[in-house]
């Protein structure tokens, strides 16, 4: 018989099992490690936590000396979102260059070198890929992590990343469900909508989820999203018809249910964190992420308390944190037995791409146009004039991006600087002096000022050559235009290497 004192213990122990909770710094906090003891099962990384491969490695094997099955998990999509390498830019490109390709082959490599990384530096779970399909140009928060506009080729390649990431021994989070591709607004700062009817959301937005279950993705992560056609009341994360009618039995996924981060605006602004993550765990979300803008001992704290008070009250039923908790653990032993170990089926032969199969992959994804002004290969250090958006908070503002680094290193005494604004093509001929310049932007046709940057440039400078690093849906122009599919570092070694003669 469970005494009261062994039940408090096993529901307390439940409660934070289910909490996937990050912190400040590069090493481990006592507070982080005290939670570990006391049933805590995932801990998630940033940015804020890496300095480097042999500190990371270091950091994780201080977490599993409090338990040896720790989920160890990464918001590292490649890309233009990296953690990795965020104060660097990445050594893979994203997801929208590998779509660009379109060799599912090589996004299998790219996904397993990626996991190669992860897995050596001890992180075992990784918040990618995802699986939105790009259907809104004006989406401002997923863009260049999408494989692309097309349903069918966004399914196979999110397959494919799967494949390539699990064969590593690193748990796959497939997101953002039930697909986030559609929307105009960032659900880091409010509720998104998507209107779409459910013949449309059925053939278009959960096809890939669907291909990703197919290909065993061990977790899914939700979106905080409203989608009418599926529960008129409730965002995804929150939603049981969503989560448990359409995922779990309709779908047919039995991983983790793992919940985007609960800080985010979408949330907390209309049920506060607390409120959220018992709807969500209600729901048949299994596990709740917090930690990207709260990252303390005190929320860990809070979000507890909350769980266990609406167990207690009946609000959410104690089997259903059970199962979440069960699942948590689930996920932990099969990637604590995953660990050091190589996939059966071709790990082998993808071994030998580990060293470039990033900057393959992003030279094979440039689409190069020349245009009807003067071209040419750069053969004098230009001017390098950077028309910089604000960042979306996925991507964040520390990475840096471009084609300046790299063309400073092959033409040495490149200069650059960055413009936006009403005035930002008047500022950049006056900078660049006379110098050839290479005008780089991103997402050219969500900003009208950008647009209008680049008209004014070509009509006083005609040799101007373009580099979009965002999604190229604007027309090519400028006497070369190079789409690059996204601003990961190799992205910009790439294009460099074009602007100088020496690439395709």
């Amino acid at each position: 018989m469970t005494t009261l004192a062994g039940h408090t213990d096993t529901l307390t122990r439940d409660a934070l099992t289910v909490l996937q909770p990050g912190f400040t710094g590069t090493r481990a906090p006592d507070w982080l490690l005290r939670r570990i003891g006391q049933g805590l099962a995932s801990v998630a990384l940033f940015g804020r936590n890496v300095a480097s491969p042999d500190q990371l490695a270091a950091l994780t094997a201080e977490l599993r000396a409090e338990r040896d099955d720790v989920l160890v998990t990464i918001d590292e999509e490649g890309g233009d979102v990296t953690r990795l390498e965020v104060r660097s830019g990445s050594s893979f490109p994203g997801n929208h260059a590998l779509g660009a390709v379109d060799d599912t082959a090589l996004t299998r490599d790219v996904a397993y070198a990626l996991g190669r990384r992860l897995a050596e530096c001890g992180v075992n779970f990784n918040w990618a890929p995802s699986a939105d399909v790009n259907s809104n140009p004006a989406n401002p928060v997923i863009g260049v992590r999408s494989f692309g506009a097309d349903t069918d080729l966004v399914a196979r390649h999110t397959a494919a990343y799967v494949t390539g990431i699990q064969a590593a021994g690193v748990a796959a989070c497939t997101k953002h469900f039930p697909g986030h591709g559609d929307t105009a607004v960032d659900s880091h700062h409010a509720m998104p909508r998507i209107d779409a009817d459910l013949d449309t959301l059925h053939a278009r937005e959960l096809v890939p989820f669907r291909a990703a279950i197919a290909a065993g993705t061990r977790a899914v992560m939700t979106a905080h999203i409203l989608v009418p056609a599926l529960d008129p009341e409730r965002p995804a994360t929150l939603s049981p018809r969503i989560l448990t009618g359409l995922l779990r039995e309709e779908l047919g996924h039995q991983g983790l249910i793992v919940t985007d981060g609960m800080e985010m605006q979408a949330i907390t602004a209309a049920y506060g964190i607390e409120r959220g993550s018992v709807l969500a765990i209600a729901a048949g979300a299994d596990a709740i992420c917090v930690g990207g803008g709260l990252a303390d001992d005190e929320t860990v704290r809070r979000l507890r308390d909350a769980l266990i008070a609406a167990v207690r009250t009946g609000e959410l039923p104690e089997e259903r944190l059970a199962d979440a908790a069960a699942r948590v653990r689930e996920l932990a032993r099969w990637t604590a037995a995953q660990a050091g170990v190589r996939a059966a089926h071709g790990a082998s032969a993808w071994e030998a791409h580990d060293g470039d199969v990033g900057l393959v992959a992003a030279r094979r994804a440039l689409r190069v146009t020349p245009g009807a002004g003067p071209a040419g290969p750069l053969t004098e250090a230009p001017f390098v004039a950077a028309f910089t958006p604000v960042a979306n908070i996925a991507v964040g503002d520390e990475t840096p991006w471009g084609v300046a680094a790299e063309l400073q290193r092959l033409l040495p005494g490149t200069l650059t600087a960055g413009f936006s604004g009403p005035e930002a093509a008047e500022r950049a001929l006056d900078a660049a002096n006379g110098r050839r310049i290479v005008a780089v932007v991103r997402d050219e046709h969500r900003h009208p000022w950008m647009s209008a940057a680049l008209d004014a440039l070509l009509a006083a400078r005609p040799d101007t050559v373009i580099v979009e690093m965002g999604v190229p849906q604007a027309p090519a122009r400028g006497a070369l235009h190079i789409a690059t599919h996204g601003a990961a570092r190799v992205c910009g070694i790439a294009a460099a290497e074009v602007l100088v003669g020496r690439g395709a």
